[in-house]
C-alpha cells in the first residue's frame, strides 16, 4: 500500500500523505498557497477560489483537490498571482471594507492579502452595498457589509445539539449569512470568541471588547500573511 505521494510544485519536489489536498500538502512542505475560506479543521468550501493553482493545463482549487502521485503544479506564476490579486480587489470593491475604522484591522486576513498584493485602487468599480448589521445577540454582532461569504462561521460553529449559529440564505449574488436568533441566544463566551476568530474579516465581532488589542501588536502588523514569497513583492 502506497504511503507517500510525490508531487512537484513550482519546480520543488514534495511529498504528501495519500488523500491530502494540494493545499494541505503544500503547507506541510513549507509552501504557501494563498487562501481565505480554508481553515484548519473545517471541511473545505472552495468559496473564495484564492487558492486556485494550475495542473495539467487546468485551474483547480487547491483546498478541494487531492494531490496525486506525479502531479506537477503551478502556484506562484505571474498569471496566477495576478488572478489572485483580482479576486482580492473584487472582494474589496464588492463590500464595505473601511480598514482604518475596523476593529479587525491588523488581524484581518483580507486586509493582509491586500498588503501582500500591494493593492492600491481596485480595477473594479465600488458597489457600496447597503447591508444591515445584526446586533440582536448579546455577545456578538454581524456586519453583512464586511462579510466575504467564506462560510467559515457556518462550518465551524454549532451548539451542543448540532444546530448552527450561522446559516446561508438566498442564492447567487443574493446569498448572505443569517444568524439564527434562537440558537445564538445560548452562545457561550468561548464560542463567541471562536466566531470572531473564524471570521477572516471584521464581519463578526465580540461586543464590549472593541479595540482591546493595540494597533501595532496585531497578527499581521509585523508579519505579512504567508511570508514574503509572492512574486509581486520581489
Amino acid at each position: 500500500m502506497e504511503t507517500t505521494v510525490t508531487f512537484n510544485i513550482d519546480g520543488a519536489a514534495c511529498t504528501a500523505k495519500p488523500g491530502q489536498t494540494i493545499l494541505q500538502a503544500a503547507l506541510d512542505n513549507g509552501i504557501y498557497i494563498p487562501h481565505l475560506c480554508n481553515y484548519e479543521g473545517l471541511k473545505p468550501a472552495g468559496a473564495c477560489r484564492l487558492c486556485s493553482v494550475k495542473a495539467a493545463g487546468r485551474y483547480i482549487a487547491a483546498c478541494h483537490t487531492p494531490v496525486n502521485d506525479g502531479m506537477v503544479i503551478e502556484n506562484m506564476t505571474a498569471e496566477i498571482e495576478d488572478m489572485r490579486k483580482a479576486v482580492i480587489e473584487m472582494l474589496f470593491a464588492e463590500g464595505s471594507h473601511l480598514c482604518p475604522s475596523c476593529e479587525k484591522s491588523g488581524n484581518c486576513e483580507l486586509q493582509a492579502m491586500g498588503y501582500r498584493y500591494r493593492m492600491l485602487v481596485p480595477r473594479f468599480p465600488y458597489l457600496w452595498p447597503e447591508r444591515k448589521i445584526d446586533a440582536a445577540s448579546s455577545k456578538i454582532f454581524h456586519d453583512a457589509g464586511r462579510c466575504i461569504k467564506c462560510k467559515r462561521c457556518v462550518r465551524g460553529l454549532a451548539n451542543k445539539d448540532g444546530f448552527r449559529f450561522f446559516n446561508l440564505i438566498n442564492r447567487g449574488f443574493k446569498t448572505r449569512i443569517k444568524i439564527d436568533a434562537a440558537v445564538i441566544s445560548d452562545i457561550s463566551d468561548a464560542q463567541a470568541e471562536r466566531a470572531m476568530k473564524l471570521c477572516p474579516v471584521g464581519a463578526i465581532l465580540r461586543k464590549e471588547i472593541g479595540f482591546k488589542q493595540p494597533v501595532g501588536t496585531r497578527k499581521f502588523d509585523a508579519n505579512p500573511i504567508g511570508g514574503s514569497d509572492s512574486i509581486l513583492n520581489k
